[in-house]
């Protein structure tokens, strides 16, 4: 019946690529799965005789399947054009052919953020902050991010040559492609000696490591095996862990599940049924388990899928405590086809829930009160905006490769060619942009990483190996209510900021319906870009110049909120000329950094 069933399936999809001709063709009374498609096929037959203009029939096609995907209402389940798929598995699963790096556009240009570890690009000697002027001739000044990625992907072993400018010079370097596979794992700081290794340990006197899991890519189980075979875990050298798994948006359910295995001995990791599938449950075994230290697992509300798999699953067997703020609720799992005669389409379709070992789903409902994993009771630790921020910007600064690799260099007047190492380019390395810690002092490490969930994370273990006892650095466990109310305010905030959006857009239909410039009062600057507000007051006086409130700054982003409000500078002379409103049309949002062609 199924094979009947696909075979069906692909003559139907084999019909709908071509014209039907005559809107008034026979379709008999027919019923199952061919009766489903005989209102597609006559439309597609009246727009192919009677459109005003020559239909794209790839359009209508992908159209139609959108539609047919899109009337699920789930917003997993996805169809992936041909022309979209190699950008969707790239995501997917961190491969991809190209150079091997970070970009961004700054100034206009195209600009390494960092190379990848085992890349061309870092074989070839390119540093972070240089500037590509040109890829193939091309300059990144005059096109995309999207586009300039688009010109460093390719075929494996085929060239590409980018124009580059560093500390004022400039030169033309040519990289072969290769097939890049993003590292999954990463630890607290990269190692000097060899900036494509990370080091693990954060407390080294404790015998505490720290291994933060950016996706659950294919291997990463792996990997995060040989980051913790470095730290001696199978000779129970390793005394305690932190396992990272915040802003990590899931990936494939069976490296989750062998992760958790390398931890547990027995008990059930997931479970996993639907209405198509029989329960299927994954138990943990005993063999290659490591021996039992403290886990404690960092999560926070970007961490989804996956995540909550391996979170939940060293939880509910007593393996682990979680430190954070509660997880995002991903509770479905979905399955990748490709699409017969779809020349690469393919459909991304959730076809199971999984389960937690108590039987739990942990899936986010919008009229649920209770979802996803939560922080362990005592360690429910949330973070402002500004602590986040800080704490980004020294995670960013740690993962960028500074130190030039050795390479062998072959030239010629207009260019450089490198290839594998044999020796060491003239290119200096880049400072650190912020001055490290001593890496042996725990304290100083802490301090530096500006991370008050990794910090109490770590203090949480240090306290169950001195005492047996975990040492609660959090606020009180996270009751239903206070989960609801942090959910409800963060809904509210979410209307504040659509509205917002709403009272824009009418003043700028309004500028445009009045001969304005298009983004007249659009930009407009409240505070001098140099002062220091956080922490000072917001007085509000009535017409007559009494105050009628007193405000405490709590944080930096009060222009942002005041930019819509109904107020303006009552001296705006006070303005620095630099920030003095502009009327010209806004320039192009960048791209956010991390791109990895």
């Amino acid at each position: 019946m199924a094979q009947r069933r696909v075979a069906l399936e692909v003559s139907l999809v084999a019909l709908l690529g071509f014209a039907v001709v005559g809107s008034t063709l026979a379709i008999g009374q027919r019923d199952g799965e061919y009766a489903f498609f005989d209102q597609l096929i006559e439309v597609k037959s009246i727009i192919g005789e009677r459109f005003a203009e020559q239909p794209n029939l790839d359009k209508l096609r992908d159209g139609a399947i959108k539609g047919m995907v899109e009337a699920l209402d789930d917003p997993y389940t996805v169809y992936v054009p041909a022309s979209e798929a190699r950008n969707f598995n790239k995501d997917l699963t961190g491969e991809y052919v190209g150079i091997g790096a970070q970009i961004d556009k700054r100034d206009g240009w195209l600009t390494i953020v960092s190379p990848l570890e085992d890349s061309p690009a870092f074989r070839a000697g390119i540093l972070a902050n240089d500037r590509v002027k040109a890829i193939d001739g091309i300059l990144t000044r005059d096109i995309t991010a999207e586009k300039c990625i688009e010109l460093l992907l390719g075929t494996p072993g085929t060239p590409v040559k980018l124009t580059i400018e560093r500390d004022g010079n400039e030169f033309d370097l040519t990289i072969n492609r290769e097939r890049i596979k993003t590292r999954a794992i990463k630890g607290v700081h990269r190692d000097p000696d060899n900036p494509e290794a990370w080091t693990f340990f954060i407390d080294h006197d404790a015998k505490i490591g720290y291994v933060r899991i950016t996706q659950f890519t294919p291997g990463c189980s792996n990997e995060l095996a040989a980051a913790l075979e470095t730290m001696g875990a199978s000779k129970g050298e390793l005394k305690g862990l932190v396992l990272d798994v915040r802003f990590n948006p899931g990936g494939l359910l069976n490296e989750a599940e062998a992760i958790a295995d390398l931890f547990l001995k027995e008990g059930i990791i997931v479970s996993t049924r639907g209405r198509a599938f029989e329960e299927r449950i994954t138990r943990a075994r005993e063999p290659g388990t490591l021996p039992a230290f403290p886990i404690a697992v960092l999560i926070n509300e970007q961490a989804a899928s996956a995540s909550e798999v391996l979170s939940g699953a060293l939880v509910e067997n007593n393996a682990a405590i979680t430190v954070g703020t509660r997880t995002f609720g991903k509770g479905t799992v979905q399955s990748l086809h490709e699409i017969v005669g779809g020349k690469g389409a393919e459909l991304k379709i959730t076809e199971q829930g999984y389960y937690l070992p108590t039987g739990r789903s942990i899936q986010r409902k919008d009229d649920a009160v209770n979802w996803g994993v939560d922080p362990s009771e005592g360690f429910y630790v949330p973070l402002t905006d500004s602590a986040l921020i800080e704490m980004l910007e020294v995670r960013r600064n740690e993962e960028i490769i500074r130190k030039a690799a050795s390479s062998s260099v072959t030239t010629s007047p207009t260019s450089t060619t490198l290839s594998a190492p044999s020796a060491t380019t003239n290119a200096p390395a880049i400072k650190p942009a912020i001055q490290a810690p001593d890496w042996n002092d725990v304290g100083a490490v802490l301090t530096y990483l500006k991370d008050p969930q990794l910090s109490a994370a770590v203090r949480a273990v240090q306290g169950k190996i001195i005492s047996g006892e975990w040492t609660k650095t959090g606020e009180a466990g996270v009751s239903a209510e206070q989960s609801q109310l942090a959910e409800l305010k963060r809904s509210r905030e979410l209307i504040t900021r659509l509205e917002r959006e709403l009272i824009k857009t009418e003043k700028r239909v309004v500028a445009l319906e009045a001969g304005k410039p298009i983004n007249a009062g659009a930009t407009r600057d409240l505070i001098p870009n140099d002062a220091n507000i956080q922490g000072g007051t917001l007085e509000i006086r009535d017409k007559d110049g009494k105050v009628v409130s007193t405000l405490k700054i709590t944080g930096e982003n009060l222009e942002r909120w005041l930019i819509d409000a109904d107020v303006e500078p009552a001296n705006p002379a006070a303005l620095t000329p630099a920030t003095a409103p502009i009327e010209t049309a806004p320039a192009e949002t960048n791209p956010a950094p991390g791109n990895a062609p």
